[in-house]
């Protein structure tokens, strides 16, 4: 199980909790087990950057890389999008073995097409064999004919709170990979979640992880800087014993 924010700033009133010495990465990687870098979204980095995130990390951390706008939003998995995906893949493989999950966020105008898919699916396993989880924000992605094709490549649908569709309100796609992002609930990016919530999903990954072979938690409530407190919250309520109220 890999518990993790979407970044790795540390807000000012926490930062104590954390080893003094060393980048914020070296910092946030004292208590968590991985990362999501949501900056590879909007910009390229070098290689060499990947490989000094890396090396900043202990043994057995991870990271997952959030696949370029240009691919997903410009391209829209078209053709154009193959060369674009091999060039951030070279850059991004700079992680080595700390490479675990490539996260697909679709925009919400683009519709599940089953032929799309299937081709730019095709190209990226061509490439990478990790972990991969598409977030997809269209209605028509949340169907057993969109799940069944997913789990053929062996991608996870993601399950992202709030939930956008019914269906979504459980991971989809295949199975044996989970991926959670927690984006904020009921202000996006801002708002905290509250204790029972968390000790209610502390239940759930204990369950999920259980099944999976890879199971990912990402807060993603990193406006006012929630993320951090909140993922520190979930880590101490999985350590607590199962309170079976919950189930």
């Amino acid at each position: 199980m890999h518990i993790g924010c979407a970044g790795w700033s540390l807000p000012s009133a926490i930062r104590d909790r954390f080893d003094a010495a060393g980048s914020q990465l070296a910092r946030y990687a004292t208590r968590f087990n991985a990362v999501e870098i949501n900056s590879s979204f909007y910009r390229p980095h070098r290689r060499q950057t990947y490989e000094r995130w890396s090396s900043s990390t202990p043994a057995g951390f991870a990271f997952s890389v959030k696949v370029p706008k240009t691919i997903t939003h410009e391209s829209r998995l078209s053709s154009a999008a193959i060369p674009l995906f091999e060039a951030f893949l070279d850059e991004a493989q700079g992680l080595g073995a700390k490479l675990r999950w490539l996260l697909v966020q679709l925009p919400p105008s683009l519709a599940f097409e089953a032929r799309l898919v299937d081709r730019f699916a095709s190209r990226m396993r061509r490439r990478f064999d990790g972990a991969v989880a598409v977030e997809p924000r269209h209605a028509s992605w949340f169907t057993p004919e969109a799940d069944a094709l997913l789990a053929r490549f062996e991608f996870a649908r993601v399950l992202a709170d709030p939930v956008r569709h019914d269906p979504g309100v459980a991971p989809g796609g295949w199975h044996e990979t989970i991926y959670l992002r927690l984006h904020g609930s009921p202000r996006v990016y801002w708002s905290r979640y509250d204790d029972a919530l968390l000790a209610a999903l502390a239940l759930r990954l204990r369950e999920a992880a259980s099944a999976a072979r890879h199971c990912w938690c990402i807060f993603d409530n990193t406006a006012g800087g929630a993320a951090v407190g909140d993922a520190l919250r979930l880590k101490a309520a999985l350590e607590q014993p199962p309170n079976p109220a919950l189930s």
